[in-house]
């Protein structure tokens, strides 16, 4: 269950107020959770101690240095330090090949080498190792924690092997520990239960289940097994000795320390920067404050540190504004030891062993496993909790990165090909990336064609590199001198063409030539007898095929698929568009390009100049139908809601009435007739326009604002304004700037396109 969300002011920085200011918000918000993930920490350190088989003081004592030295010079001000859960099975081992003392020096060490690691910026690369490797190795720790914990409750004790703890988890069934087993059901069950009692979040989980394990065990008398300490806390410290071992094996250790602490605190510092909103984890410098809170416990005899989601979202949820939480929860912590540590002597070990199983348990997350399951990265995950849990935790990652990397290079060399026979040709589609892991499939496809056809090789490709390139070029030579003929047509970029001339690209690009239905036909289609080789060129049949039919062919091939879901449910539901947009015939103009639009979305009326003729005729030009035919089913029929004029820059028709050069007896002339009002506008010395314009563009900015003003001509345009149900807009196309302008009818004036 994830904590509440309590937003906060920038976490980990200073008011810009006095010391009044500062200590109001301190003693609100972070004291009292400072108090909250106090009561948190020390059951759980007590419990990672235990479970490790380190002095119970150790486990406290890292706690106090992650509160005190992580919480005041880390880079995620809400993130709470402490005895690191991750490492407990790491910890156990290193304990019971070397003993205490020099895993503590090994916690120092680790500690140096997560500073040096945090001062060469490694931090963020944490977040590119694989989440499922992540995932997988807390999931095979959580299982590790929760296999040794069963078998404390059940009355034996952790070996830090989970194959030694299987073993031994069937001796302890046939041994009679009842007391042990009712105080850790117990546990269990509060841990379960507790967060769905009313209020319960003003009490940690795991201290109200500890306190109701230790309570049942004194008030029943069950003498079960209890925390022991020595009356003088600090008279239990180890400190740090030279471990006596090999150099291999003790720099293994080293490195394992690290990496494992580092890439949990950094993931928890991730996941609590998603409880709040004030200013995001600093990771390296978060990197370095674990290295130094790691450093100062091993020095002091404690556990290696790392940074908890659990204690951390906890600290949020209190309402911690500042890292005052972390580092005051520390110094409680140390008081807690030095003065009140005969209370921790009746907390039975039982009851931290359940506390430890659920939150082992905890972290083989469900959620988590259905969304690697949807992402096909469930494998890597299993693999690598099998391989912690049966090997160890370094093999369990070393094989799960490796899993994880296997899986990259297949999805990043993998292509398909698709191989159909159309009418007399053969088509070849080959989608993906082209590398030399597919070539296999690549060429196992290609000599599925029959010999001495017609075959378009169609190319959906973000890279080509040599191997495929030459498995390509080789079939398509020995292809062709059997009789057949092959043309390669690349849709989204020229990998294949780039070759062939001699000059390969050596990474992936962004696709060039520009897609489709974007691109001119003259950018992606070649035309006969040019005496050059188009590898991009569809099949042809005739020496010269026709543009249109070529760009037919290409819209049934890559671009059909993609509509025909709209399409359809237009064609079920009929045409619903909201806009009747009036623009120039000009083939530089598409309207829905220039507008993001789709089918359906717009209506669009299309002539010499955009045009809207008065109903009226207006003197000599004559009555037009047409136009005046599809603005009445446009605002009657289909109830579009705008009604968008659009101009453009280089208007033919607009440079006709300028010179004048319209042959009189044209049908052109007739036309251009109904833009005479127009042309009156432009000359009126009361409406200036854009006087930085050639004249006929400025003649086109005018034009566009008399067609609106000719538009309330229309009875139904007129009634549907004025009743609000209709919204006239001016717009202006500049083809060579491509940009787009709203036009100020008042003023025949531009105004650019804002949101």
């Amino acid at each position: 269950m994830n904590p509440p969300h309590r937003p906060r002011s920038h976490a980990g920085e200073h008011t810009t107020a006095g010391p009044p200011g500062r200590l109001r918000p301190l003693l609100h918000h972070d004291v009292p959770a400072s108090f909250a993930i106090f009561l948190l920490a020390v059951p759980l350190s007590l419990g990672v101690a235990a479970a490790t088989g380190a002095p119970l003081i150790a486990g406290l004592v890292a706690t106090v240095a992650g509160g005190l030295v992580a919480g005041a010079f880390g880079g995620a001000p809400l993130q709470v330090s402490g005895a690191a859960t991750g490492l407990t099975v790491v910890s156990a081992g290193l304990i019971a090949q070397y003993g205490f003392a020099a895993t503590a020096m090994i916690t120092l060490a680790a500690g140096g080498l997560q500073i040096v690691l945090g001062l060469l910026r490694a931090g963020r690369l944490a977040l590119s190792l694989s989440p499922a490797v992540v995932h997988g190795m807390l999931a095979g720790i959580g299982l590790s924690i929760a296999i040794g914990q069963l078998l404390v409750v059940l009355g034996g004790h952790s070996t830090g092997s989970v194959r030694a703890d299987l073993a031994a988890l069937f001796a302890e069934l046939g041994r009679s520990h009842l007391g042990s087993v009712l105080v850790g059901f117990v546990v269990v069950a509060v841990m379960l239960v507790w967060p769905t009692v009313p209020h319960a979040e003003y009490v940690p989980a795991p201290l109200a289940a500890v306190l109701a394990g230790t309570l049942l065990s004194t008030t029943l008398h069950l003498g079960v097994t209890t925390v022991d300490l020595p009356s003088d806390p600090l008279s239990g410290l180890v400190l740090p000795e030279v471990p006596d071992g090999t150099a291999g094996g003790v720099l293994l250790a080293v490195v394992t320390v690290a990496l494992v602490a580092s890439t949990e605190s950094l993931l928890s510092a991730v996941a609590v920067d998603r409880l709040h909103d004030g200013r995001r984890a600093d990771l390296d410098r978060e990197l370095v404050a674990q290295g130094a809170a790691n450093a100062v416990s091993g020095a002091l005899g404690g556990l290696p540190i790392s940074g908890g989601a659990v204690r951390g979202s906890a600290n949020v949820a209190a309402g911690a504004r500042t890292r005052a939480s972390t580092v005051l929860h520390g110094l409680w912590v140390a008081v807690f030891v030095l003065t009140l540590a005969p209370l921790l002597e009746l907390i039975p070990l039982a009851a931290l062993a359940g506390v430890l199983l659920v939150v082992g348990l905890r972290l083989v997350a469900p959620g988590r496993i259905r969304t690697l399951w949807r992402h096909g990265e469930l494998t890597v995950y299993v693999v690598t909790v099998l391989g912690v849990l049966v090997l160890g935790l370094v093999e369990g990652v070393l094989i799960g990165v490796a899993v994880a990397v296997l899986r990259s290079l297949y999805r990043l060399a993998h292509c398909s090909v698709r191989v159909q026979q159309e009418h007399d040709s053969w088509h070849v589609e080959v989608r993906g990336s082209l590398v030399f892991l597919g070539v296999g499939r690549l060429v196992r496809g290609l000599r599925r064609v029959p010999l001495g056809r017609h075959v378009v090789l169609e190319l959906h490709v973000d890279f080509l590199d040599h191997a495929a390139f030459e498995a390509i070029d080789d079939w398509r030579a020995g292809y062709q001198r059997l009789g057949g003929h092959v043309e390669v047509d690349e849709v989204h970029d020229t990998w294949f063409s780039r070759a062939v001339l001699g000059t390969p690209a050596l990474r992936k690009t962004e696709p060039s030539p520009l897609p489709r239905w974007f691109a001119p036909w003259s950018h992606w289609q070649s035309t006969r007898g040019s005496g050059r080789t188009d590898v991009r060129l569809p099949v042809q049949r005739d020496a010269e095929v026709d543009r249109m039919i070529l760009g037919m062919s290409a819209f049934e091939r890559h671009s059909a698929p993609l509509v025909r879901p709209f399409l359809a449910d237009l064609a079920a539901h009929g045409q619903r568009p909201r806009q009747l947009f009036i623009t120039c015939a000009d083939s530089r103009v598409v309207p829905n390009l220039i507008t993001s639009s789709g089918p359906g979305d717009l209506f669009c009326v299309r002539n010499i100049g955009n045009l809207v003729p008065r109903p009226d005729g207006g003197g000599r030009a004559g009555v037009d139908h047409s136009v005046g035919a599809a603005i009445e089913y446009a605002v009657e029929v289909l109830g579009v809601t705008t009604i968008v004029v659009c101009g453009h820059s280089d208007c033919g028709a607009m440079k006709a009435l300028v010179t004048g050069s319209a042959r009189r007896d044209s049908h052109l002339h007739s036309w251009l007739a109904h833009a005479e009002p127009s042309l009156i506008r432009f000359h009126e010395p009361t409406a200036p326009s854009c006087q930085d314009l050639p004249v006929a563009e400025r003649l086109s900015v005018a034009n566009v604002a008399q067609q609106l003003e000719n538009l309330l001509a229309h009875p139904s345009v007129r009634e549907a304004v004025n009743a609000g149900a209709l919204t006239l807009v001016g717009t202006y196309f500049d083809i060579s700037a491509t940009r787009v302008y709203l036009v100020d009818p008042d003023r025949n004036g531009l105004e650019p396109v804002r949101v």
